[in-house]
């Protein structure tokens, strides 16, 4: 372990209050802390102190000037969060105002993204683009660019209108509580004195179907298309999310054992709403086609094995376009589309709504109501599409 990288005396002096401190944790990265020192108390007859995790990581063995790159620049980041720290610390106990920090938003929030590690890492980074567009369109000055004294409650108002305006379904809520936690983020930091999204919700279009679906036939259609170099795992995979409308992010951490053979059952918690939900765990009775879908256990395989061990979703994406063209299939086919098709068909083909979203996972039956209504707008079109005649005719 090189000993520069975590030298706690280089990054403090004896005056610095708080200090930036590290713990080695057991993979060998250095997560990164403040202590706070308040002194001597006379009534405890004990010094008190305190710490505060930044959850900011460094690499203990930089082997790439990238990776020293990145020690740089989060090291950075945390002398400026300790410096505003400092100097509020000074203003609450002697009465010194707090200096502008100078640190800009966009770096801090995707370092945030970076470090935390989280499930929904893609969706923060999505949010992060959504608002650096916006901000680039709207206030161009502050392009590359956004300190905390600059954010506006008008100018959130303003980025939620956006979301709404570019986004459907529950897109427009994800995006929007996504965004939202990066603010709370740097609130609890003390980054941002106090959330410019207060008060601030956006309209959710729950009552229409924001993706493309999947007909019965045009699912016959596709699985009965091939070509070369194809991936059977994601074909599989695929299959599986519209024959049980299961995830992306759940069907990519199946494991053997999450599938109990004898009984042809698939139960397994959804990645999605495990912390917040009660109902996250889902249970899907298996037919011989879903079965054999899954393939068998692998002799000597773990319960702890993947079941598809599939590739990023960036390339699970490519493949699926790629896929849905060769099969002449002209929608803007994405994987929570085999879901949204799993769910539409099993309506159209009059199975309970209350079924469907258990089936589903559904903590509510209002999630499960827009796919009715994306029926009732197949009705319509089907009827639509009758061709007219002349009613003096009749």
């Amino acid at each position: 372990m090189e000993k520069s990288v975590f030298d706690t005396k280089k990054w403090n002096t004896k005056t610095d209050n708080p200090k930036l401190c590290v713990k080695v944790l057991a993979d060998g990265r250095g997560s990164l802390y403040l202590l706070y020192n308040y002194g001597y108390s006379s009534t405890t007859g004990k010094t008190t102190r305190t710490k505060e995790s930044l959850s900011l990581y460094l690499i203990s063995n930089p082997r790439t000037p990238m990776e020293r790159q990145q020690n740089k620049e989060i090291l950075a980041l945390a002398q400026k969060i300790k410096e505003e720290k400092g100097q509020q610390l000074l203003e609450d106990k002697e009465g010194y105002r707090l200096k502008q920090s100078g640190i800009n938003l966009y770096d801090y929030f995707a370092n945030f993204i970076k470090s935390a590690k989280v499930a929904d890492t893609r969706l923060l980074e999505s949010a992060l683009r959504n608002f650096q567009t916006f901000m680039a369109d709207e206030y161009p000055q502050f392009a590359n660019r956004i300190e905390a004294k600059n954010l506006s409650k008008d100018m959130m108002q303003k980025f939620a209108y956006y979301i709404e305006d570019n986004h459907k379904g529950e897109g427009i809520r994800t995006y929007w509580q996504r965004f939202k936690r990066l603010i709370n983020y740097a609130v609890e930091q003390k980054v941002i004195k106090k959330s410019p999204c207060i008060g601030i919700k956006v309209r959710v279009t729950n009552d229409i179907l924001g993706k493309d679906i999947l007909s019965k036939e045009e699912i016959q259609t596709l699985f009965a298309t091939h070509y070369d170099k194809e991936n059977p795992i994601i074909r599989r995979a695929f299959a599986l999310t519209c024959f049980t409308g299961i995830r992306y992010c759940d069907v990519k951490r199946l494991t053997y054992g999450d599938v109990d053979f004898s009984n042809k059952l698939l139960t397994f918690r959804q990645s999605k709403v495990a912390h917040d939900s009660g109902v996250s765990g889902v249970t899907i009775p298996l037919n011989d086609v879903l079965l054999s879908i899954i393939g068998d256990k692998p002799t000597g395989a773990k319960d702890s094995d993947l079941i598809f061990a599939l590739p990023s979703l960036e390339m699970c994406l490519k493949a699926l376009k790629h896929w849905t063209k060769r099969a002449g299939i002209e929608k803007h086919i994405t994987w929570h589309c085999g879901r949204h098709s799993f769910a539409t068909n099993l309506l159209s083909g009059g199975a309970n709504i209350k079924v469907v979203s258990d089936l589903l996972g559904h903590s509510s039956l209002k999630f499960t109501q827009k796919y009715v209504r994306a029926l009732d707008e197949q009705k319509k079109a089907a009827i639509n599409s009758l061709p007219s005649i002349d009613i003096d005719n009749i």
